[in-house]
Parts: structure tokens; sequence; C-alpha cells
């Protein structure tokens, strides 16, 4: 079965100026409610994690490559499982797209280099 892989990098700064500068509603276009929970900290949400999950919806957009079809943020969420690993979760018209593409079995990591948040999603394509 094919293999396809996406990589993307997000510089952390550039998250932290988006939530200074359009709080909310950046915030809510791009994070589910159970991301911005995974990444809330004592003095709100943390842009190291935020920029994690920017980067994992980027590369799972590549892995899905949608072409000329609207795939909202939503609909890609990035969570962590009970032992902490990263996984992606597809819904709603991301789901569809995999499925009409074929694209299986999606895995994510996710980290970080200095001022960096990088990841990396790998799935198989095919029936």
């Amino acid at each position: 079965m094919p293999i396809r892989a996406g990589i993307d990098l997000v510089d952390i700064e550039d998250v932290r100026d988006a939530v200074a500068l359009w709080s909310g509603r950046y915030l809510d276009r791009v994070y589910t409610e159970r991301e911005l929970a995974d990444c809330a900290g004592p003095h709100g949400v943390d842009p190291r994690r935020l920029a994690a999950r920017f980067a994992a919806k980027e590369a799972a957009l590549k892995v899905l490559q949608p072409g000329g079809d609207a795939v909202p943020w939503l609909s890609i969420e990035v969570r962590r499982d009970p032992s902490g690993t990263a996984v992606l979760e597809l819904r709603g018209p991301a789901r569809d797209l995999a499925d009409r593409t074929m694209v299986r079995d999606l895995t994510t990591s996710v980290g970080y280099a200095r001022a960096t948040a990088y990841a990396i999603v790998i799935a198989h394509v095919g029936s």
C-alpha cells in the first residue's frame, strides 16, 4: 500500500503574536474546544502547544492534498491519547476527503526545536 507524508514547521512566536493580536477570533477559527483545553496553562493557552497542533494540521492537509476542496481547520483535530501520544481525528470535510481519496491510517508526531514546532503526518493510501 502506498504511503504519503506531510511535514510542517511553525514559528512559535508567530502563533504567540496571532493569539495576542486576534485572540478568540484566531483560536476559535483554528482550534477545537478540546485542543484549546489541552493547550491551556496557568497563563492562558500555551503557544508552543498551539504551534505544534497547527503544524500537525498543515502536515495533515499536505497528506490529504485537498486541491480546490475547502477543508476547515476545525475538521482536523490533534489530541493526546492516554499515553500522551499525538493522535489526529478527522471530521466532516476532512473525513470526507480522506474517504474519497482513500487516505487511511493517519499517524502523527509533533515536537519542538528551539523556537519552532514541527509535525509529520504519515498515511497509507489505497483500499
